[in-house]
């Protein structure tokens, strides 16, 4: 693996910790995470992280646990959660 594989997969996980972190702490906040509309997709595109990372492509892991962030961070800017 080279360095720039190396350094996505770092920061894959880091942001897929933090994603973690923050569903959590939304599930205590939220009564019915599951039902905020769009929520169904930040949890699709974490799980697709989890399968990338397994795949060792590193770049699709990456690309992922963003796409989950943005939705994520939309649907708290438009007062969702």
């Amino acid at each position: 693996m080279d360095k720039t594989q190396q350094k996505l997969e770092q920061e894959t996980e880091k942001w897929l910790e933090k994603l973690e972190e923050e569903i959590e702490e939304k599930r205590e906040e939220v009564e019915d995470l599951e039902s905020v509309d769009q929520m169904e997709n930040v949890t699709a595109y974490r799980d697709d992280t989890y399968h990338f990372l397994e795949e060792e492509d590193y770049v699709r892991a990456w690309e992922s646990v963003i796409y989950a962030w943005g939705i994520l961070e939309t649907l708290e800017r438009l007062n969702k959660l």
